[in-house]
């Protein structure tokens, strides 16, 4: 009787958690996982990145670490390639002397091998690389140089990166800033090749005190932000977080068996700490693309035996709009791991390709918070669950969208959204989760943060970035705070419009913003498309699927050197056609569909004999 009653309770129990909490296991799952990665990690041999390196290729010198255009590299070959790049920097006897612990060396470098070598190598030394965008030009690049106090500047021979740099080379000797190259001479003068000087190095180990931080919170990295509202700031990565970075693809369930497919580029934290660090953590392979191409991606899986691949949004788009071509089916890839991937995308990638586990993540290179959607559930970013803020505590509050910050009451307090509602995402700011904030002056670092938010002394971290959690827990990115734009007394999400308008087939790509009309408060909805190829704009059926200003038509929507769409500069050239060369239209009711606006329809606009 007391063993039935006991089965009874536990039946009971089961059917209980399963109503109430159907994701307990999966949250405890992925909990254990997290910890049990988290104290691999902190317990690894090393304090540093160039100290695990160096361990996992004494211990495994023959496996295969990275395989680019038919060259295959060793962890073995890729351990002696950065000892011979600390030890060129280290006895280089030219303007400045050595380099020093501590000092700033600027990578601008593609997607290759001598990225990771010059990476490893400096961080053997004790310097602090940062990675430059390759598409930075002249002011802007001179910005970046002197936003992390740049000592000297690597930079690639080749992608036209060397000629950029060169006009600048009177303005960088005058500043003190060491010019190397990497790749052959002849150099002019003032500028050193970096091969050459590698070609007489050693490859003995250097000591090891010099890559010892003495605080894990000590800048270790420098990765600038996309830029996309303004100049690149400068985010300082510890070397706690990237040592964390270690465990991400165990994390998700990869292996040391996997090949890992990464085309982002090395100077964006996927591309770097997610892909290769990542890669390294396991003892993985890693396939290093220049660029990515989504023509030949499947070849390439087939060829190389991908297993998994780092993904941002924008690529499986690319992949999805791809002809439908014999065999895409036949690869092995079993996991794409990334970020910013649309619930339609997401639904039409996995109906074409197969069988594939996505795993969407949530992070930024300086915040303190991070999702993982470890239940496959589709369009979340991840799970808020009670477990899973234990270890990564975040909140959504009410945010203003016209004055552009958080609502607070009369106490002066910010308020918490309800299951469902747009909020604000926040990250407390402790010992635990810290934000290390920017190089540069402290107004930097100060504006990404929240002081008084729920009591009298705290601090979070200001994400930018508006989610919801549903009553299920599951949490789901809604759009940038910048992006969201108010018409007619409502919020308008660009994400959600950009989602619904995507629904049609003849859209490839879509880009929602808000811009200025004038004698209108707010902002009127506009969107940028491509229309599909041999597709036509149909203005009646557009009108069917939103009420919204329709779009300049492009062949190519502009985008940032991360795959972010540029809706900054769109919404500032406005909705003038006589200022935009593109055709324009506007949402008519009288006749039922979007018309071409004319620079006569315009007129009506704006002295309001046309409402909108």
């Amino acid at each position: 009787m007391y063993l039935a009653g006991a089965a009874v309770a536990a039946a009971a129990l089961l059917w209980l958690q399963r109503r109430l909490w159907p994701h307990l296991w999966a949250d405890a799952r992925f909990l254990l996982r997290a910890l049990l990665c988290r104290r691999r990690v902190l317990r690894g041999a090393g304090s540093s990145l160039a100290q695990r390196f160096a361990g996992l290729a004494r211990a495994a010198p023959q496996r295969l670490f990275l395989r680019f255009e038919g060259q295959r590299f060793s962890y073995g070959q890729a351990e002696r390639a950065s000892r011979r790049v600390a030890n060129a920097l280290r006895a280089w006897r030219g303007p400045g002397g050595p380099l020093r612990p501590g000092q700033t060396v600027a990578l601008l470098v593609g997607n290759e091998p001598g990225f990771v070598w010059a990476w490893l190598g400096l961080a053997r030394l004790g310097a602090v690389p940062a990675f430059l965008g390759t598409g930075l030009r002249r002011g802007a690049l001179l910005h970046c140089l002197r936003g992390c106090e740049a000592r000297a500047l690597l930079v690639a021979r080749g992608e036209y990166l060397y000629e950029a740099v060169e006009p600048l080379l009177p303005t960088l000797q005058e500043q003190g800033i060491v010019v190397w190259t990497l790749g052959p001479g002849p150099c002019p003068p003032g500028v050193t090749s970096l091969q050459e000087l590698m070609e007489e190095a050693s490859e003995e180990p250097v000591p090891s005190d010099l890559s010892t931080p003495r605080d894990m919170t000590d800048t270790c990295l420098y990765i600038f932000t996309s830029g996309t509202t303004g100049l690149p700031k400068a985010a300082r990565i510890s070397h706690l977080k990237s040592i964390m970075c270690l465990g991400f693809y165990r994390l998700v369930g990869a292996s040391s068996k996997d090949v890992i497919y990464v085309a982002l580029p090395l100077y964006h934290m996927s591309g770097s700490l997610l892909g290769i660090v990542g890669c390294i953590g396991i003892g993985a392979t890693c396939v290093l693309k220049r660029k990515f191409s989504a023509s030949q991606f499947w070849g390439d899986c087939q060829h190389y035996g991908v297993t998994v691949f780092q993904y941002i949004g924008e690529l499986c788009r690319y992949l999805v709009n791809q002809p439908e071509r014999e065999g895409e089916r036949d690869h092995s890839l079993h996991l794409a791991v990334g970020s910013g991937l649309r619930p339609d995308v997401w639904r039409e990638f996995l109906q074409r390709f197969g069988n594939v586990r996505i795993v969407e993540t949530y992070g930024m290179t300086e915040g303190n918070i991070t999702f993982f959607n470890y239940t496959n559930t589709l369009g979340a970013v991840g799970r808020g669950s009670f477990l899973y803020k234990l270890f990564c505590p975040f909140e959504l509050v009410r945010y203003d969208v016209l004055e552009g910050v958080p609502v607070r009451d009369a106490a002066g307090w910010c308020q918490r959204v309800g299951p469902g509602e747009t909020g604000l995402l926040i990250a407390p700011v402790t010992p635990q989760n810290p934000f290390l904030g920017y190089a540069g002056g402290r107004e930097l670092s100060e504006h990404k943060l929240l002081r008084g938010v729920f009591t009298e002394g705290d601090t979070y971290f200001n994400t930018g970035d508006l989610m919801a959690q549903d009553a299920a827990q599951f949490v789901y990115f809604r759009d940038r705070t910048g992006d969201t734009y108010r018409w007619k007394g409502e919020n308008v999400a660009t994400t959600e419009v950009a989602e619904a308008l995507a629904a049609l087939d003849s859209l490839q790509e879509v880009n929602v913003y808000g811009v200025a009309v004038p004698g209108y408060e707010g902002r009127a909805g506009m969107a940028a498309i491509v229309l599909r190829p041999g597709c036509k704009l149909d203005g009646a059926c557009l009108y069917t699927l939103t009420r919204l200003v329709s779009p300049p038509r492009q062949d190519q929507l502009a985008m940032t050197q991360t795959f972010k769409q540029h809706k900054v500069r769109l919404a500032s050239e406005g909705c003038d056609p006589t200022r935009l060369p593109d055709p324009l239209y506007l949402l008519d009711d009288a006749s039922g569909a979007y018309v071409p606006l004319t620079p006569r329809l315009w007129e009506g606009v704006v002295s309001g004999a046309v409402r909108i």
